[in-house]
C-alpha cells in the first residue's frame, strides 16, 4: 500500500523561512535609512511603513508627489554577473530624481522585489543597494514586499520596483509655469547609461557583437560589465540642494525617450529649448553602443541620456551660483543651452549641432 504526501506551500516552492532569513539580514541597512519622522513607528516587519505626517506642519500647503519605476532589464545584467547590492541604487534613482523635478523633498520609499526562489543573502544585497540609495536620496525606506514565484520565474530570476513620497511646498512647486524665455539650460552629467534604454543596449553587445560581460574593453578601463552595472547617478539632495541657493524654475529627469523628449515635458507653450551638442563629449559607452550596433545618431538620442541625466533650468542671472553650487557637491554641470520663443516649426526642445570631440 502506498503513502499519499499531501501538498504543501513549501512543496510547491514557495520557502517561507528562507523569507523570513531574508528579512533577518536586511534590517541592519533598512535602519541606516531611518529619518526622524519614522524613528521608533514600527520597524521593518510590520504590514504598513510609518511616516510621522506632524512634520509636514512646518509646511504652510504642502504638497504631497509620488512616483513609481523599476529599472527595465538591467536587472538580468545583475543577475548574470552575482552583483546584486548596486541595482537598488538604480531603483532609488529612478524614484526619486521623478519627485524632485516638481520640487519635492524625497521623504521615504518602499520596494517591491519578486524572484523565482528566495535567495536570503541575494535578497538583503539587493535591499542593501536600495538603503544607500536612500541614504544618497536623503528619504526613508519604510518598507517593502518580497514575492516569491516559483514556475513563473526561474530560480535565478529577479525584478525590483519601487514606489516612492515627497512633499513640496505648494509656493515653490516647480512646472512649465515658472520657466521664461532667457532661462539658461544646465546640463549635469550622468554616471553612464543609468537604467534606460538596455533593451537596446543588450541587443547592440549581445546580440549583435557578440560580446562577452568579462571582456575588457580599453575604452572602459574595465569590463563590459562592470560599465553596464555602473549605477544609476542619485541628483535629488543636489537639486534641492540647488533650490535653496539660487533661483530655479524647472529641473528634468534624464529618462526613457533621451534628453530631448524628457526637457520638452517642463517647456510650455510658446517657448522653446535649445540644446548645444558641443558643449559637452558624451561618454564613450554612447559612443561604443552607436558604432557596435550601427545605431543612427536620433536613434540614441531618443533612447539614452547621452551623458547628461539631470536637467536645471534657471535665470540667466543664477547660472553662476547655480554652477558653483553643483561644482561644490561633485556634480559635473555646464550651462547646455537656452529657453527661447517657440517658431512655427519647432517642438519643446531640440538638440543642435555636433557633439565635441
Amino acid at each position: 500500500m502506498s503513502e499519499t504526501t499531501g501538498a504543501s506551500y513549501a512543496a510547491a516552492g514557495v520557502d517561507i523561512e528562507a523569507g523570513d532569513r531574508a528579512v533577518e539580514l536586511m534590517k541592519e541597512w533598512v535602519k541606516k535609512t531611518q529619518r526622524p519622522e519614522v524613528a521608533g513607528l514600527g520597524g521593518l516587519g510590520g504590514f504598513a511603513g510609518l511616516f510621522d505626517a506632524s512634520a509636514l506642519k512646518r509646511y504652510e500647503r504642502p504638497l504631497l508627489a509620488s512616483a513609481t519605476d523599476g529599472v527595465g532589464t538591467k536587472v538580468d545584467l545583475a543577475r548574470k554577473m552575482g552583483v546584486y547590492d548596486t541595482i537598488g541604487h538604480d531603483l532609488v534613482g529612478m524614484v526619486v530624481d521623478d519627485l524632485v523635478v516638481c520640487g519635492a523633498e524625497p521623504l521615504f520609499m518602499t520596494d517591491y522585489i519578486c524572484v523565482g526562489k528566495v535567495h536570503p543573502e541575494r535578497v538583503a544585497a539587493i535591499v542593501k543597494g536600495i538603503a544607500e540609495g536612500c541614504v544618497l536620496a536623503g528619504c526613508a525606506l519604510v518598507g517593502g514586499e518580497t514575492a516569491e514565484h516559483p514556475g513563473l520565474l526561474g530560480l535565478d530570476d529577479f525584478d525590483v520596483a519601487g514606489a516612492g513620497t515627497g512633499v513640496v511646498e505648494a509656493d515653490r512647486l516647480l512646472g512649465p509655469d515658472r520657466i521664461r524665455k532667457g532661462d539658461a539650460v544646465i546640463a549635469m552629467a550622468s554616471s553612464g547609461l543609468h537604467s534606460n534604454g538596455y533593451s537596446l543596449v543588450r541587443h547592440v553587445f549581445f546580440d549583435r557583437a557578440g560580446w562577452s560581460l568579462d571582456r575588457q574593453v580599453e575604452e572602459f578601463g574595465r569590463t563590459l560589465g562592470e560599465e553596464l552595472l555602473e549605477p544609476t547617478r542619485i541628483y535629488s539632495l543636489d537639486c534641492l540642494a540647488l533650490t535653496r541657493t539660487t533661483e530655479v524654475h524647472g529641473f528634468s529627469h534624464v529618462t526613457g525617450g533621451g534628453l530631448a523628449n524628457n526637457l520638452a515635458r517642463v517647456i510650455p507653450d510658446g517657448l522653446h529649448a535649445t540644446v548645444d551638442r558641443s558643449t559637452w563629449t558624451p561618454g564613450a559607452v554612447f559612443d561604443l553602443v552607436g558604432k557596435a550596433g550601427q545605431v543612427e545618431q536620433l536613434e540614441l538620442e531618443k533612447t539614452l541620456n547621452m551623458g547628461v541625466g539631470m536637467i536645471a533650468i534657471v535665470p540667466a542671472e543664477s547660472v553662476d551660483a547655480a554652477l558653483t553650487t553643483l561644482a561644490d557637491r561633485g556634480i559635473d554641470s555646464w550651462v547646455a543651452g537656452e529657453i527661447t520663443e517657440r517658431g512655427a516649426h519647432t517642438s519643446g526642445a531640440e538638440l543642435v549641432g555636433g557633439y565635441a570631440r
